[in-house]
């Protein structure tokens, strides 16, 4: 199914695991201050290739600012991180991002690149089977616009695998989706992760949802990394 072990055109370079810290990610003492407010306080953390990681807290705990500090939008205040030289990162936003007046198709074409599909056609066969795997391949020429928020939950994420990232950074974009769905999609994350090495580091509020997939916990509160472990002993 749309060929999740073709390899990246993106993969981390030799000299990244010469690094004294082979980690994909390597945070230390790392603090994130905006004015009047300390977002992030002395993180201490490692991300392997391959992981699967969940970042919960309640609104405002510092999600979405680690999400940013990994994609390299923002640098710390204090302490270091290390990032995966060269591995492709794709993002699923809160504000989805998506354009209204477009349909479905059209937005997943945005996630087109001749730089990682030999041809056109290997593309959309994969749009294809996406679509299928998740129930939305009736719809496809359906205009954002008049879909509902689960739905386009779909398409962003879609769109995000579509492009064939090394990471998967995504934040909160499960809100508007039934249990059902979440079901699927973890399904299909869980078979990238395995094919393709993807590492999915997915931001969520709903710490109940997440006990129910395989993958890393990282619980923030206030800021600060209270807790990295498996869902069974939160």
């Amino acid at each position: 199914m749309f060929n999740a072990s073709t390899p990246s055109t993106s993969s981390t370079s030799d000299a990244y695991f010469a690094l004294p810290h082979p980690s994909y990610f390597f945070l230390e003492d790392v603090s994130v201050n905006f004015p009047g407010i300390s977002a992030l306080k002395s993180i201490h953390l490692e991300i392997q290739r391959g992981e699967i990681v969940f970042l919960t807290g309640a609104s405002g705990a510092g999600k979405t600012t680690l999400l940013r500090l990994l994609a390299g939008e923002l640098n710390p205040s204090d302490g270091r991180i290390v990032r995966p030289e060269q591995a492709f990162m794709a993002q699923v936003f809160q504000d989805l991002r998506l354009f209204p007046q477009r349909t479905i198709a059209q937005n997943l074409s945005y996630a087109y690149d001749a730089q990682i599909y030999a041809q056109r056609e290997d593309f959309d066969r994969d749009m294809h089977d996406l679509a299928q795997a998740l129930g939305v391949a009736d719809r496809l020429g359906m205009k954002i616009k008049d879909a509902n928020g689960g739905l386009k939950q779909k398409v962003a994420i879609m769109r995000a695998l579509l492009a064939k990232p090394d990471v998967l950074l995504a934040d909160e974009p499960t809100s508007s989706l039934d249990a059902e769905s979440a079901n699927q999609l973890f399904e299909l994350l869980n078979l990238f992760n395995v094919r393709r090495q993807l590492t999915v580091i997915w931001a969520s509020h709903n710490a109940e949802l997440v006990k129910k997939f395989s993958g890393r916990i990282l619980h923030l509160e206030n800021g600060r990394l209270v807790y990295a472990g498996h869902a069974c002993f939160i």
